[in-house]
C-alpha cells in the first residue's frame, strides 16, 4: 500500500496545491458544462473536489492514502478517505434516520368527517343511499364505501373522488399530460408498488405532483421531497384512472435497486457504507421511508431535476430483528 505520513508529505502537498489551482483555473464554462459540473442540483453539490479533508468528524487518520480517490466516495456533502471513515458517517445517519421511528410510523389518518356523511351534507347522496352502501358494506366484509355508492349508482366516481379531496384537503390530480417515464427516477419502484404511489407531473422544474387513489402518504411524499430537493404535492387520482396508469409505472424502466435485509442498526450501516464503497458516488444520501432505509446514490452529475435512469443507483435496506 502506497502511504505517506503527514510530516514527509508536506512538501508534496505544497506542490500538489499549485498544480491542482493551475487546472482549476484552466477549466472554461462550456467544458464545465461538457463534462457535467452543474455545481449543486436538487440540492445534491457535483461539484469535484481535491484532497479533501475527511467528512469523518472522528477521523484520526494520519496517514495520506495515494490510491484513495480525492472525489469520492462522497456521502451527504462529504468525501471520507478510508472505507472505516465511511461505515462511522453511514451509521451515523442511519441513527439519525431511525430515531423517532415510532413517532413517524405509518397510521391511518382519522378524517374529521366520514366520507358518507361528507358526501350527504354536500347533498350527493340521500340517507337511503349510504345506508344501502353501509350495509353492503358490512355484508360483504371488504370495499370501500366510495365503491359501494359508485357500485349501486347512486354517485359517480367523479363526486367519490372529489370528497376524497376534502377529506384529506388536497387537489383531484387530473392524469392528462401525465408521463410516468419520465419519473421513474422520483423513486425505486418497490415504492411505487408497496406504496401504491403515482408520480404524475413535475411542474416548472420545482414541484412533483404524487397521486394516490384513496389514502394518503405523507411520510413517502416527505422522503421523497428531502431526496429530490423538489416540493412534492400529494393529490387523489380517480381510482379508475389511478390503476392502469399505476400499472404503466411499474412496467416501465426504474434504476437499478439493491435490496438489503439487516438484523440490527449497526448491520444496516455496514451494509450501506460497503454499497457506497463500492459504487464510488460523486454524491448519496439517506432517508428513510417508514420501516426502510433508502440510500440513493448518483454516478454521474444531474443536469436536470430528476436524475436521468442509468445515472443512480438505489439501495433499499430494512431492518428485521433476529
Amino acid at each position: 500500500m502506497l502511504v505517506l505520513n503527514r510530516r514527509t508529505s508536506a512538501s508534496l502537498l505544497r506542490r500538489s496545491a499549485a498544480s491542482v489551482q493551475s487546472a482549476l483555473s484552466s477549466f472554461q464554462p462550456e467544458h464545465d458544462a461538457a463534462v457535467g459540473y452543474d455545481g449543486v442540483a436538487a440540492g445534491i453539490d457535483f461539484r469535484p473536489g481535491f484532497f479533501g479533508t475527511c467528512a469523518n468528524a472522528d477521523c484520526h487518520s494520519g496517514w495520506l492514502h495515494l490510491w484513495r480517490s480525492r472525489s469520492v466516495p462522497v456521502f451527504e456533502g462529504g468525501w471520507t478517505c478510508s472505507p472505516e471513515c465511511t461505515a462511522a458517517r453511514l451509521r451515523g445517519a442511519v441513527s439519525r434516520e431511525l430515531d423517532g421511528r415510532g413517532a413517524m410510523a405509518r397510521e391511518g389518518h382519522r378524517h374529521r368527517i366520514p366520507l358518507g356523511l361528507l358526501m350527504l351534507e354536500q347533498g350527493w347522496i340521500t340517507q337511503i343511499q349510504l345506508r344501502r352502501a353501509l350495509v353492503a358494506q358490512r355484508a360483504a366484509g371488504s370495499g370501500r364505501l366510495g365503491e359501494w355508492l359508485v357500485q349501486q349508482h347512486a354517485v359517480d366516481e367523479t363526486k367519490v373522488t372529489r370528497a376524497l379531496g376534502v377529506q384529506w384537503s388536497c387537489p383531484v390530480i387530473p392524469l392528462e399530460g401525465a408521463d410516468a417515464g419520465s419519473l421513474t427516477t422520483a423513486m425505486p419502484r418497490l415504492f411505487v408498488d408497496a406504496f401504491s404511489a403515482l408520480p404524475v407531473r413535475l411542474a416548472a422544474g420545482k414541484m412533483l405532483y404524487l397521486g394516490f387513489a384513496e389514502s394518503l402518504d405523507p411520510v413517502l411524499a416527505h422522503a421523497v421531497g428531502r431526496m429530490t430537493g423538489l416540493r412534492v404535492e400529494c393529490g387523489v387520482v380517480r381510482s379508475s384512472l389511478f390503476r392502469p396508469a399505476h400499472t404503466t409505472m411499474l412496467n416501465a424502466k426504474f434504476p437499478s435497486v439493491e435490496l438489503i435485509e439487516a438484523t440490527s442498526a449497526t448491520a444496516a450501516a455496514h451494509s450501506l457504507a460497503r454499497s457506497v464503497e463500492r459504487s464510488h458516488p460523486i454524491a448519496s444520501r439517506l432517508v428513510r421511508v417508514h420501516d426502510c432505509l433508502w440510500l440513493r446514490m448518483w454516478l454521474r452529475p444531474q443536469h436536470g431535476p430528476l436524475p436521468e435512469t442509468q445515472s443512480v443507483e438505489d439501495v433499499v435496506c430494512s431492518i428485521v430483528p433476529l
